[in-house]
């Protein structure tokens, strides 16, 4: 197959992009091609590929290319890269290519970003892809690069960072890659490392292309544009990658580095943390031009009122640090964070846009058989959340949600997933924007229970409540007759009699309404939440 490299190019980009008359040419014979709609990971491949981020790398990788990248991170031509780029399609879409024959690359809403000249049809040999999943190699040649709208001044090609660099007289420049807010620590330690070698610094945040939706993905970026302001006036640069994690870490790194080499730097950070071996940093240092600077991590020393190196014997076992959860945990409950941790205008972004669970959103899910008092429980949780007043809350009962949102759908497993797949998506979005939402359908099934779960917990809260009412109980409940005209066959598909329940290994609360009144099941659940510090006061005055 024919290599995706380019003869030896010293500092030179690659540019992929077609010309005028050949996009022309292409975006109309695209309609007649094979297309492949390009996950978020896929289209950030595309965009470093043709931005020339992946220099010297002209496409996707074959067989032989990655397996040799693998064992002994080289290319065809011998030169040093650390990780595989291969693009992995679905069976049905592979079915048709064949080597000689273009695929489409389409962005999720159908733009033709770039056709790739198939070159190789094979299954996949990577264990975390999905079963029936074909990798095809290929050279790409670009039609429209993707366009980003979200800070527009912060994202520029390796191109256009060499010459900014250029401009500002910017010889020795030294990257660091992060994906997370940098804090006092990584300050200090990029800013020492960065006078150490005389040189500016490059801080590159990895962003996902599909992370223009994640509040998360905002607050970081206003977060290290506020830390920026601790460096020295015109040493310092943030720029957004748009590279996304891979596995493992150690191989990620040099990946990053490759590309910041690609940008024009020096020199590339390497911290103690960062999960690259020995062996690794020894070969990437005798393939890469760019000079790998490996640096210990920081801690705050009380004696000294500084930061230390971690590995500086005992004063650094005496010294403080705050890990993530720890970080997290604290804005979680509105508990102090040491001023020693970070810049107070970084903080002051992460407490707005975490703040503390009393002031979250967050969801209650009943689930449970039919009578089970599933719908009697949420409404009267939702008149005393009502009485409180600090959120607005929804009720997506069962019922309700059946006649204005799922009155197409039927009871079959695939109908009813789809229709607790709906609650979960307007539960989400009432919990991203700091409301209450309380969900009553049956959902007895486990799947979909987790995948609403899923669905809204990256946002606020999420309380799976089993009302656990026996089915003896459910039927004398049950004022239209339904249990016993399922048990007559007139009822098709009725859970709990014709159709499973899955009971769920993992609420958060099981409740039987046989032996407790409503107010009395809705104080435990009540209890409950202001126990995880949804309710209640936003600032807890706990020890820090």
């Amino acid at each position: 197959m024919t290599s995706h490299l380019v003869p030896p190019h010293g500092d030179r980009l690659l540019d992929l992009m077609a010309s005028p008359a050949r996009v022309a040419e292409l975006s109309a014979r695209a309609k007649e091609m094979i297309s492949w709609s390009l996950t978020p990971p896929q289209l950030a491949d595309v965009e470093l590929l043709l931005s020339g981020a992946f220099s010297p790398l002209r496409g996707f990788m074959g067989r032989a290319e990655a397996e040799a990248v693998r064992t002994r991170m080289r290319l065809a031509d011998g030169s040093f890269w650390p990780a595989p780029v291969t693009l992995e399609v679905s069976e049905d879409t592979a079915k048709g290519l064949a080597a000689g024959r273009p695929l489409a690359l389409r962005d999720g809403e159908g733009v033709l970003r770039a056709v790739l000249n198939v070159e190789e049809v094979r299954r996949t040999e990577d264990p975390a892809m999905p079963a029936g999943t074909v990798s095809i190699a290929g050279l790409i040649e670009g039609v429209e690069p993707p366009h980003h709208y979200d800070f527009v001044e912060r994202r520029a090609t390796p191109r256009e960072l060499r010459q900014r660099f250029a401009g500002r007289g910017w010889r020795r420049v030294l990257a660091f890659h992060t994906g997370e807010v940098m804090h006092r620590a990584e300050q200090e330690m990029t800013l020492a490392a960065a006078r150490e070698l005389e040189a500016s610094l490059l801080v590159q945040l990895g962003v996902a292309t599909a992370s223009w939706w994640d509040p998360g993905h905002y607050s970081r970026i206003r977060c290290l544009e506020a830390l920026m302001k601790a460096y020295p006036p015109g040493t310092a640069q943030l720029n957004l990658l748009p590279l996304g994690r891979r596995e493992p870490a150690g191989r990620d790194l040099l990946l990053n580095a490759v590309v910041a080499q690609n940008c024009g730097c020096s020199h590339f950070l390497v911290r103690g943390s960062s999960g690259v071996t020995d062996d690794e940093l020894r070969a990437a240092s005798s393939g890469l031009r760019i000079e790998l600077v490996r640096v210990p991590e920081r801690a705050w020393s009380p004696e000294k009122g500084a930061f230390v190196a971690a590995d500086q014997g005992a004063e650094a076992k005496a010294a403080k640090t705050l890990s993530a959860a720890e970080l997290a945990e604290r804005l979680a409950w509105g508990r102090e964070i040491p001023s020693w941790f970070s810049f107070p205008e970084v903080l002051q972004e992460l407490r707005r846009s975490t703040p503390p669970r009393a002031r979250r959103g967050f969801t209650v899910f009943f689930t449970g058989l039919p009578s089970s008092g599933k719908s009697t429980l949420a409404n009267v949780l939702m008149v005393k959340l009502m009485e409180v007043g600090d959120r607005p809350v929804t009720l997506l009962d069962g019922d309700i949600v059946r006649k204005h949102l799922s009155s197409e759908l039927g009871f079959s497993r695939e109908h009813r997933n789809l229709n607790i797949a709906r609650i979960g998506y307007v539960a989400s979005e009432i919990t991203k924007n700091g409301g209450i939402a309380l969900c009553a359908p049956i959902a007895p099934y486990d799947a979909v229970r987790k995948q609403v779960r899923a669905m809204i917990e990256p946002y606020g809260g999420f309380l799976l409540v089993h009302v656990a009412t026996p089915i003896a109980v459910c039927e004398t409940r049950d004022r239209k007759g339904l249990y016993a005209k399922a048990r007559a066959g007139i009822v098709k598909e009725f859970t709990g009699v014709s159709d499973p329940y899955e009971e769920p290994r993992d609420a958060g609360l099981s409740i039987d309404t046989a032996e407790r009144s409503p107010e009395e099941c809705v104080q435990a659940i009540l209890l409950h939440l202001e126990k995880e510090g949804y309710l209640g006061p936003a600032g807890r005055e706990l020890s820090a």
